[in-house]
């Protein structure tokens, strides 16, 4: 309730929607006409203002507090996953219990702010249990670290998206040799050598492989990719020593695994299909942007598109999707119209949703349904239901509704980047139409003037897209990846329309026609697009200041982000803009102090802060960890030799200090074989930091600060900060806790 003085005697009384004027009787009951306004007559009249202002803000938001369920929902999930413990299960049975009671308890709410309130509170509460039983549904043996080399016996499921070390397949296990049933991880993951070829999906095959969990974070904060395997159910990861031999089974594969094979049998044919039909070049694109296989695409196009900020085009997601189904919607409806009987007898937009859906499901199933697909095909797959229902399609409750259903089937999506980028770009998509301006239709318009208009529109609506998207999306590629794509609005503006037009109609075709025999002219159109897209991500890649590397803030500043993102989008009225600086947090929060010293979870590699770069002491080992810590702390990585033996004295086995060196730190490499007589006893002499990699060290080993292979073993990789006359650790197992998808022992 406000009360607000109006002048005269009268005041006002608001509550809720209504206004009640009342005035006051009697003699010098309330001012006089012509007399002075007191200061704290104007400070009442100031505040009722704007305490009506916020009661309409408030009663804006009528029809968009069911909006914030399933960010309730997620905050939930979150608030799981970041706990440091895993919580018993009896956690989350009492969590769904007190979150039944309160819905329960709102209907007798009297108050529509308390209602709200805790059905807020109840949706947090079923997102934490959700995300419970999701890991207790998804639990599986884990390989054990340090194993040797063991033979495995197993079904190639598919070829996945090869790793820094080569071609990867992912395999479910018959038999791992010294290992029981119970301790056998229910998939594989594993690195073939660079000679091997790679067997079809479907296929059974034995080879001699070196077996280890799925690795922790390269550096302590960082994404945990560990937990990704988990939820996919991959509990090992593993380097073939010998190319895999075809064998015969001795026994058929479960029903449900062998559908997935023939399933990933058939796209793999249509991915060595589309690559024989255009060539390398162009088609290890095309087949991972269809099949989603990443086996062809040549390593400089991969740089170059990641450069350009055109990366996302590689993984089969929300605009795949949309454009696939909307090309199905668009050309099922003109079918309809164009043939009059069916057009008078059914509902052409419903049939046109039907046949986009169907689009939607089996591009999901060509492309190896990977979580981003999944995600995306659930959105679109709301959008087509609204059309169904004769609902809206493109607006927020319907991505609120998109949100949820893909939270309850993969809680595990709020902690990955592409489920927080995906989101947030369409949330601030959508919230942008609703405000866009309506262009008003002139009557008896030239056709040349309304073309004109037209494509005016279309651009600058294309701009705003790119635009707005790359804001919204913007906190989380800096938080992520640390990389901002200079020209990547211009980039993603030229290949639009290439790939809405031109490439994904072409590839859509084409993998639908190929079974026929019809499908070479649209692939042949789609690949010719294709090397139109990679010419200007190789402009946009060689353009000057191409890529800016920018430090990870805090770990807090990502959620407080995205929760200033989704108010900005989700509030209705003026009080969104208050949503905007908490969504750029992650631009104006200062950065951490970059740590002096950095070493991988096995300590075979080290890199140390030299100023604005990051000197590699084994530039060939762990690059891919090491050049993720250093653009996560802002840093350039010297990857060269002469960077390194200018300031360390280095054999293939160790380094040690010299006087240029920035950090006095030595290092030792070798697992089982010595060192040179007196070599390690030279390292601990000339440094403050020695770093082995094996568990042995000597006595006669004074440095002050000693890591060995256990300390490793236990605490995953490092980051090292000089503190006065001494160092401070900070471990990767520290911050990712004891949970069912880490590993090693609690250094606790």
């Amino acid at each position: 309730m406000c009360i607000m003085p109006v002048g005269d005697g009268a005041i006002r009384v608001r509550t809720g929607r209504s206004d009640i004027e009342l005035e006051r009787a009697g003699e010098g009951a309330g001012l006089r006409a012509g007399a002075p306004v007191s200061m704290q007559a104007k400070l009442r009249h100031g505040f009722g203002r704007l305490c009506s202002w916020l009661i309409d803000q408030s009663d804006a938001q009528v029809d968009r507090w069911t909006l914030w369920t399933p960010v309730a929902f997620g905050l939930g999930c979150g608030l799981y996953f970041g706990l440091l413990r895993e919580p018993q299960l009896w956690v989350a049975l009492l969590a769904l219990l007190v979150a039944f009671v309160f819905l329960i308890a709102t209907r007798w709410s009297p108050w529509r702010g308390a209602t709200v309130l805790v059905v807020l509170v109840a949706c947090g509460l079923c997102g934490f249990a959700v995300a419970k039983l999701r890991t207790e549904s998804v639990t599986a043996p884990v390989a054990q670290a340090g194993a040797r080399p063991m033979w495995v016996e197993a079904w190639v499921v598919d070829v996945v998206s090869p790793g820094v070390g080569g071609q990867r397949l992912l395999l479910a296990p018959i038999y791992i040799a010294n290992l029981s049933a119970a301790m056998t991880p229910t998939r594989l993951r594993v690195t073939l050598r660079a000679d091997a070829a790679l067997p079809a999906p479907g296929e059974t095959v034995r080879l001699l492989a070196i077996l280890n969990p799925p690795p922790p974070p390269a550096s302590p904060g960082s994404y945990d990719f560990a937990r990704d395997a988990f939820f996919e159910s991959v509990g090992a990861v593993g380097l073939a020593l010998r190319a895999p031999a075809a064998i015969e089974p001795d026994q058929p594969a479960p029903w449900r695994l062998s559908a997935t094979m023939r399933v990933n049998a058939v796209r793999w044919a249509l991915t060595n299909r589309i690559v024989d039909t255009l060539g390398p070049e162009t088609g290890g694109l095309a087949a991972a942007m269809t099949t989603g296989h990443e086996a062809f695409i040549p390593r400089e196009q991969v740089d170059n598109l990641r450069a350009a900020g055109l990366a996302h085009i590689i993984s089969i997601s929300g605009l795949h999707m949309a454009i696939v189904g909307g090309f199905a919607f668009a050309a099922a409806r003109l079918l309809v119209a164009a043939w009059p009987w069916l057009a008078l007898r059914l509902s052409g937009k419903k049939l046109a949703a039907l046949v986009g859906l169907a689009a939607v499901g089996g591009y999901l199933v060509l492309s190896g349904a990977p979580p981003p697909a999944e995600r995306a095909a659930i959105t679109a797959a709301v959008a087509f239901a609204a059309i169904l229902a004769d609902r809206q399609a493109i607006s927020l409750h319907a991505l609120a509704l998109a949100a949820m259903a893909v939270m309850l089937l993969q809680p595990e999506a709020v902690t990955e980047p592409g489920f927080q980028m995906s989101f947030a770009a369409t949330a601030a998509l959508v919230a942008l139409a609703e405000i866009w301006p309506r262009p008003v239709r002139e009557i008896e318009v030239p056709w040349p003037i309304r073309l004109a208009q037209a494509a005016m529109t279309w651009t600058l609506a294309s701009i705003a897209v790119s635009f707005v998207a790359g804001l919204a999306t913007g906190p989380f590629a800096i938080q992520h990846f640390n990389r901002v794509s200079t020209w990547g609005l211009f980039a993603n503006l030229a290949v639009a329309p290439i790939s809405s037009f031109l490439m994904m109609p072409g590839l859509a075709l084409g993998a639908a026609l190929t079974p026929i025999g019809l499908g070479r002219a649209p692939l042949e159109l789609a690949g010719w697009s294709i090397g139109l897209m990679n010419q200007i991500a190789a402009v946009a890649a060689g353009a000057p200041v191409s890529q800016i590397v920018v430090a990870s803030a805090p770990d807090w500043v990502l959620p407080v982000s995205f929760l200033g993102l989704l108010f900005a989008c989700l509030w209705r009225g003026s009080l969104r803009w208050m949503g905007v600086p908490l969504a750029c947090a992650v631009l104006w929060t200062p950065r951490p102090p970059a740590p002096d010293a950095w070493v991988s979870a096995d300590g075979a590699a080290v890199a140390i802060r030299h100023g604005p770069n990051a000197i590699l002491l084994r530039p060939d080992v762990k690059l891919f960890g090491a050049e993720l810590w250093a653009r996560r702390r802002g840093l350039t990585p010297l990857k060269s030799e002469a960077d390194r033996d200018a300031r360390f004295t280095c054999d293939p086995w160790s380094c040690a200090p010299l006087a240029e060196a920035p950090v006095r730190l030595a290092a030792a490499w070798n697992v089982k074989r010595p060192l040179k007589p007196g070599r390690l006893e030279a390292l601990c002499a000339a440094a403050e930091i020695v770093v082995l990699r094996n568990d042995f060290r000597p006595e006669s080993c004074r440095a002050p600060l000693v890591l060995t292979g256990r300390d490793f073993s236990n605490g995953g990789s490092a980051e090292i900060y000089r503190r006065g006359a001494g160092w401070r650790i900070v471990w990767a197992q520290d911050l990712r806790g004891r949970r069912p998808w880490t590993w090693g022992y609690d250094p606790r």
